[in-house]
């Protein structure tokens, strides 16, 4: 059967992207950064995923206002990426996974997670820098990827136990097909951050950090955090934490392994986190 092998929360930060597409990923600012996810991509490439499931957001490139799904899974072959206003990033197109992405569909419909279903969608910064982040700039991706997108931009948001809930349904659904793959599961955005208004380049450390250091053992307590405690606490665009939920929902015995953090990354926090899940 396949199962999952990893975990991983990060941030998807577009500058990360930007500056390892130009080259700048080792210059006076962004090294600091860049080295710290040296460590993670060592330890990537030896627990070799052969599928991703990548939870991410979109930024109004594949969809837009007009119709607001909460969770959206990608089931396609291909995804290209989104054209986000200054070109597609120059990276390699994801392959995905349609058949093992179409078995998580039908088990968390009939789980009663109700999900949007997406034959072909573009993937913004928002998925493909987690990827660069975890393994640098390929040729080729050397995983599939399965998008699932949650809608943190448009309120209401899913709340953090919503979404802790969906990785626990996620975990059946892996766990019960029946091909035999190594799965890791990516939870992305965040760390606090805002972009606009008085607050613009608001960072908390101290909630990033308790964050971190609950995820592994006590992540029922973040479960309770609230949307207006996020905007409070971490910002505008803070309540990205909740896709990393998901991913240490189906995450049944994990082990932290590595963590990186990060301050300022453009006008933000960065922060990454790495689990050896100890039941697979």
């Amino acid at each position: 059967m396949a199962k999952i092998v990893a975990g991983v929360g990060t941030s998807h930060v577009p500058a990360i992207g930007a500056a390892s597409d130009h080259a700048k990923d080792r210059n006076e600012y962004f090294k600091p950064l860049f080295d710290g996810y040296d460590p993670a991509r060592e330890w990537i490439s030896k627990v070799n995923p052969d599928v991703v499931i990548l939870v991410y957001n979109d930024h109004a490139c594949a969809f837009s206002v007009e119709v607001v799904n909460t969770f959206v899974l990608g089931v396609a072959e291909k995804y290209e990426p989104a054209d986000e206003g200054y070109g597609p990033r120059p990276v390699p197109h994801i392959e995905g996974h349609a058949d093992f992405a179409s078995h998580i569909n039908e088990c968390l419909i009939f789980d009663e997670f109700d999900i949007a279903i997406a034959n072909e969608m573009a993937v913004d910064h928002g998925g493909t820098v987690p990827l660069t982040v975890m393994y640098d700039r390929p040729e080729s991706w050397p995983c599939k990827v399965i998008p699932l997108c949650v809608n943190v931009i448009k309120y209401p948001q899913p709340t953090g136990l919503r979404c802790y809930k969906l990785g626990k349904a996620l975990r059946k659904a892996v766990e019960s097909y029946p091909e035999d793959l190594r799965v890791a599961v990516f939870g992305t955005g965040g760390m606090s951050h805002q972009l606009q208004g008085e607050r613009a380049g608001f960072v908390n450390q101290e909630f990033d950090l308790m964050f971190l250091d609950n995820l592994q053992d006590n992540p029922e307590a973040l479960t309770k955090i609230d949307h207006n405690e996020y905007l409070r606490d971490a910002g505008s665009e803070g309540i990205e934490l909740i896709m990393w939920l998901i991913m240490r929902g189906a995450m049944e015995n994990p082990k932290e392994v590595y963590r990186h953090y990060h301050v300022p990354v453009s006008n933000t926090a960065g922060g990454l986190i790495c689990f050896e899940d100890e039941a697979a």
